[in-house]
């Protein structure tokens, strides 16, 4: 059996290859799949961007500066030396962009299992669990595209919302969300524009060409272009999200409001390759937030998969309130993937669009 793997160079991402190479036989234990399909999305742009920083090129590794992106997708098993695991089963999760992955099932159940390939030991668990789909209720076996290009985004809205709400806005009186055009972004904003005990002002920042789409998403108070931060009220107590890594922007927001500042959250990369922030800012001193901490904390605090369940159940609940709102396209074959890939890269896919690829 051929593998095939789409691989991308750590330091410089434009720069990518297809790899093949025949699949290894399987040990007692383990588990092939076919990965039949994958979402791409700006998220994945994260994991490649910060990958070295947070271990995100642990999961599949590649060889010397190359790596390969995480992505989430549907898989079929096609070899099983694993008891309890059979050749056929639907699994949703966290793939490689890649035809196969092998996995070594652990504490398999009748709704999921973990990968405990050693190189995956020390990794966030999130990531490590499996879904066997067969018993899922007929409405969620009918998202699997929302399910691998919404739901891992809106989880991690949820988990910010969670944070937020947890933290009673750190005093805020207004939430300000960069980059309002992308899938997180809009899912923290779905969240607290429908909960009825939040009384805070959401704001969304984004680019001239985004206004439209983001005002017919319905969930911002007020949209504005990133060279209208500074006509915002200053004396505004306010709590910062960005999903930008615009460190231009982030700079702009701290100056303007500064110790109305009372949170500074950085989540995403959207715009990768602007400029950095500067080092000494008033106000709050801004944090990354990691989604897969807050997951663990949370799971410490309600008990475990509880955090997983809400945020999967909300996840469902955005991604029903946009339908017809995104365009989803499916592509397969080597040259769609490497052509998709360089297309977000270059922040050249609209916020409209859905991505859902296959190398098979």
């Amino acid at each position: 059996m051929q593998v095939t793997e789409f691989w991308v160079k750590r330091n410089a991402l434009r720069e990518t290859k297809i790899v093949h190479h025949e699949a290894k036989p399987l040990g007692d234990g383990e588990a092939r799949m076919a990965i039949d399909k994958f979402a791409l999305t700006a998220n994945n742009v994260s994991y490649a961007v910060i990958g070295d920083t947070f271990g995100y090129w642990k999961f599949f590794p590649a060889e010397g500066e190359w790596g390969i992106v995480p992505v989430w997708g549907f898989a079929d098993v096609v070899e099983s030396r694993c008891a309890g695991l059979s050749v056929g089963e639907r699994i949703w999760g966290y793939f490689p962009m890649a035809s196969h992955l092998t996995v070594t099932p652990g504490k398999v159940s009748d709704t999921n299992f973990y990968d405990f390939a050693p190189h995956r030991a020390d990794l966030p668990r999130l990531y490590n669990q499996y879904h066997r789909t067969a018993n899922d209720p007929a409405p969620l076996k009918a998202m699997e595209d929302e399910r691998c290009l919404l739901f891992p985004l809106f989880a991690t809205s949820f988990v910010i919302y969670d944070f937020l709400v947890d933290n009673n806005f750190f005093g805020a009186e207004q939430v300000v969300v960069a980059s309002a055009s992308s899938k997180t972004a809009f899912g923290l904003a779905h969240l607290l524009h429908h909960d009825a005990d939040v009384s805070q002002k959401v704001v969304g920042l984004t680019s001239p060409g985004n206004v439209g789409f983001v005002n017919g998403l319905g969930v911002y108070d007020q949209v504005m272009t990133y060279d209208q931060i500074t006509t915002l009220p200053a004396n505004v107590p306010t709590a910062f999200v960005d999903m930008s890594g615009d460190g231009g922007v982030v700079t702009c927001v701290h100056r303007h409001f500064k110790n109305n500042l009372k949170d500074s959250c950085l989540v995403g990369l959207t715009h990768w390759e602007t400029e950095q922030r500067e080092d000494s800012l008033p106000g709050a001193k801004p944090t990354v937030f990691f989604a897969p901490a807050r997951f663990a904390k949370r799971d410490k605090d309600w008990g475990p998969g509880v955090t997983v369940t809400k945020a999967f159940g909300a996840s469902a609940k955005i991604s029903w309130s946009i339908k017809g709102q995104l365009e989803i396209t499916h592509q397969r074959g080597e040259p769609a993937v490497t052509e998709s890939f360089l297309a977000l890269i270059n922040n050249k896919v609209p916020p409209s669009r859905g991505l859902m690829l296959s190398l098979l």
